[in-house]
């Protein structure tokens, strides 16, 4: 019996014990408050209704996106928007879905996340940048800083050379201005205070925006002077001859050469074609003058390759004229003919190069610009070493009399020149060579016979390929 009675008594205490366990793991895990000790970025929240606090850091969430911010400039321009408004968002998703695990799930579950709670939370913090460069952008910087204005170099009219330098503008250091922003943005939500009343000013970080071409960049280009000019006269040229003159000139007027490149008279013919055309004046075909496209042309690259050698530049392509012409020496000139005779020379200065050339009354002047010992000068010198007499050649003309003959194209005589050139060196004499060996061949003078006075007849020979210099082709 008594057995009987301590086994009742023992179910009961163990039944008891039982329900005294359950009933304090229901209260732990069905609690309504937050564990003593929580803190979220400094606010103190332990022991608070968790439904309660869930509300309130939302609207403390809010409540700092929505603080003023002021981004001022240099220049006292002012934009004022929110941080939300500049891309800010605050969020504590991590201690949200902490907060449902203590009242949500099965009791073990809940008491569980209870017992593994951790005291110390943060909020995070969101900074997307797109909005911000958007109302920042590069618009906005050309209205508030304005462009930059290239450095310029100007050659005045009596020859000097004028810089004006350039204007900075300025743009935003995106990098720098997120480093500001993220530093200065609340982290914590403790305390009572209205983040309403809280307010951020910065200034935005700018860094320098340059124009393309600076005072310096122009400078070491190292257009310092002039170096030299030569003119030569158009003398009775006439109105087409002198427009195409100029024309050329136009279009070698201004070139800039760099260091080491070859400048190509061919390629300036094409830009005087295409921007101003050329008009009619005697060329040279096949060493004779006739009616042509462009005639004077080679006046251009004759007047430039004196100036190149003044200049002590390297000619890389030149050829004389196949008749001597009258606005320079024999031995001093350079034909053009398209696709078959160029003339071209180096710019071997080391520094860049300016052309300028320009027709002035009856007067063609180039003159180049940029770095040259002032200390050194060039001479010319071209001397005949051999007169080519003309040849004859004779046609048969059946209106003559028997024996007759008739003068059909009188002879030219023709030369061979060579023309040295030396470098002077404060006035002495420094080095003297041979520049050219030119050729300008006689022309034949032609000669009419009557059909009876000659063996056999004679007629002229036809001309092969047409070969067109001073001038163009034509269409």
């Amino acid at each position: 019996m008594k057995k009987i009675h301590a086994v009742l008594i023992l179910g009961l205490g163990l039944i008891l014990a039982g329900s005294l366990a359950a009933g304090g793991l229901h209260l732990y895990g069905t609690q309504r408050t937050l564990p003593k000790g929580t803190v979220i970025s400094g606010w103190d929240i332990g022991g608070l209704d968790i439904a309660a606090v869930q509300t309130e850091l939302d609207t403390r969430l809010q409540a700092l996106e929505t603080i003023p911010l002021s981004l001022k400039t240099e220049n006292n321009t002012e934009l004022s928007l929110t941080l939300q408004q500049a891309g800010v968002t605050y969020e504590a998703e991590a201690f949200s879905q902490a907060l449902k695990t203590l009242t949500e799930g099965s009791l073990l579950e809940r008491v569980q996340a209870r017992r593994s709670w951790s005291a110390d939370w943060t909020i995070g913090i969101h900074l997307e940048l797109t909005e911000l460069k958007h109302k920042l952008s590069p618009a906005w910087e050309r209205e508030t800083f304005g462009v930059p204005a290239d450095a310029v170099r100007r050659i005045t009219e009596d020859d000097r050379i004028v810089y004006t330098p350039g204007t900075n503008s300025y743009e935003v250091d995106w990098q720098a201005l997120e480093l500001a922003l993220r530093a200065a943005l609340p982290a914590g939500i403790g305390g009572t205070g209205n983040p309403q009343k809280m307010r951020i000013s910065l200034d935005v970080p700018l860094t320098v925006k340059a124009p393309d071409i600076t005072l310096q960049s122009l400078k070491d280009q190292g257009i310092a002077r002039k170096i030299t000019q030569f003119s030569t006269f158009l003398g009775s040229s006439g109105p087409g001859r002198s427009y195409n003159v100029e024309a050329a000139a136009k279009a070698v007027n201004g070139t800039i050469l760099p260091p080491d490149a070859i400048f190509d008279y061919g390629k300036a013919i094409q830009k005087a074609q295409a921007e101003y055309g050329f008009r009619e004046a005697p060329v040279i075909v096949n060493g004779k003058l006739q009616p042509g496209t462009g005639g004077g042309i080679c006046q251009v690259s004759s007047t430039l390759y004196n100036a190149a050698l003044r200049s002590g530049l390297e000619i890389v392509e030149r050829r004389n004229h196949s008749l001597p012409v009258s606005y320079l020496p024999k031995g001093q000139d350079a034909t053009f003919a398209e696709g078959y005779i160029n003339f071209r020379f180096r710019n071997n200065t080391g520094k860049y190069l300016i052309i300028k050339a320009e027709v002035k009354g009856r007067t063609l002047t180039v003159k180049l610009f940029g770095t040259f010992p002032e200390n050194v000068t060039f001479g010319l010198e071209s001397r005949t070493v051999e007169v080519l007499n003309p040849t004859d050649k004779y046609v048969s003309d059946a209106s003559l009399p028997r024996g007759g003959t008739r003068i059909v194209q009188a002879g030219k005589t023709g030369y061979i020149v060579e023309t040295y050139i030396t470098r002077y060196v404060d006035g002495k004499a420094a080095e003297r060579k041979k520049l050219s060996r030119d050729v300008y061949y006689a022309q034949k003078r032609v000669i009419a016979i009557s059909r009876g006075g000659m063996s056999k007849s004679t007629i002229p020979e036809a001309s092969g390929k047409q070969l067109v210099e001073d001038g163009v082709k034509g269409e």
